[in-house]
C-alpha cells in the first residue's frame, strides 16, 4: 500500500516539474520509480502512459494563459508520430548504447547554446515567429527526430522540441507550453504500446495520475510566474541531467 502513497508524490514531483519545462514527466518518475524497488520495464511502461495525464493538464492550463502555438504543435506531434515506431524498430539492428552517449553530449551541447543565446523576456510566440516555408519544414523535420529518439532511446521529445522552438524564436514559455501539446499527443501511441506489452501497472498509474495533473497544474502556474531567463536556465539544468543519466547508463553505470 505504501508503494502508492509513494508514488502519488513522485507523481506531485514530476508533474510540477514536467509541466514548469515542457518535459512532460518521466525524466524524473521513471529513476524514481525503479529505486523505490518498481521494475525498470514497468517503471518505464506505466511513466509512458501516466505522462499523458502530466502533458494534458499542462496543455490545459497553458491554453488558458494563451502559450500554446497550436499549429507548431500539430506539426510536431504527427511527425513524431510517425517516426517513433521506425525508431523502436531500429533498437533491433543499432546499439542503443553508443547512440545515448552520442546523443547525451549532443544534449549537453544544446544546452550550452541555449545558455549561451538566453531569451527576450518580452518575446512572445506566433507574432515572433515568421510563418514561411522553412519554419514548417523544420518542425516536421524536428517532430521527426523527437519521435525518432523517443521510440529509439527513451527519452522524451521534449528535449527536442523546446530547444527547436526557441532557435525558431519562440520564448521558452510558448516553446514549453506548445512541447507539452505536441507530447500529449503522442503519448498516447506510447502508451497503447506499452498497455499491450504488459508493462502498465494499473494500479500504479492510478495513484499517478491524480497527482500529475494537480502538479502539472501547478507547474504551469509557476512557469508563468517565472522571468524567461530563469525558466530557459532551469530547462538546461534538467536538460544536463537528463543528459548525464544517458551518458552513465550508456557507460555501464548502475543508475536507475
Amino acid at each position: 500500500m505504501w508503494i502508492y502513497l509513494v508514488a502519488s508524490l513522485i507523481g506531485f514531483s514530476a508533474g510540477v516539474l514536467g509541466s514548469m519545462f515542457g518535459l512532460g514527466g518521466g525524466f524524473l518518475m521513471v529513476p524514481l520509480l525503479n529505486i523505490v524497488g518498481i521494475d525498470m520495464r514497468v517503471a518505464v511502461g506505466t511513466s509512458a502512459s501516466a505522462i499523458f495525464f502530466n502533458t494534458l493538464s499542462s496543455t490545459i492550463a497553458y491554453s488558458r494563459y494563451k502559450y500554446v502555438v497550436y499549429r507548431a504543435g500539430a506539426l510536431l506531434s504527427v511527425s513524431a508520430v510517425v517516426t517513433a515506431y521506425f525508431g523502436a524498430q531500429l533498437t533491433k539492428v543499432l546499439d542503443p548504447d553508443l547512440l545515448r552517449t552520442v546523443f547525451g553530449f549532443v544534449l549537453v551541447l544544446v544546452g550550452l547554446r541555449m545558455m549561451i543565446a538566453g531569451g527576450d523576456d518580452k518575446a512572445t510566440g506566433e507574432n515572433v515567429v515568421r510563418w514561411g516555408i522553412r519554419n514548417y519544414v523544420l518542425l516536421v523535420l524536428g517532430g521527426c527526430l523527437a519521435g525518432f529518439v523517443a521510440g529509439l532511446l527513451g527519452v522524451g521529445g521534449g528535449v527536442v522540441n523546446v530547444p527547436l522552438l526557441t532557435s525558431l524564436g519562440f520564448s521558452i514559455h510558448y516553446a514549453v507550453a506548445t512541447s507539452s501539446m505536441a507530447i500529449t499527443i503522442t503519448s498516447v501511441t506510447s502508451a497503447l504500446t506499452h498497455y499491450t506489452l504488459g508493462n502498465v501497472d494499473l494500479g500504479l498509474l492510478a495513484s499517478l495520475a491524480p497527482s500529475l495533473i494537480v502538479g502539472a497544474q501547478i507547474g504551469a502556474s509557476t512557469a508563468r510566474k517565472t522571468k524567461s531567463a530563469t525558466l530557459r536556465k532551469g530547462f538546461v539544468v534538467v536538460l544536463w541531467f537528463v543528459a548525464a543519466r544517458m551518458i552513465l547508463k550508456s557507460l555501464g553505470f548502475s543508475i536507475p
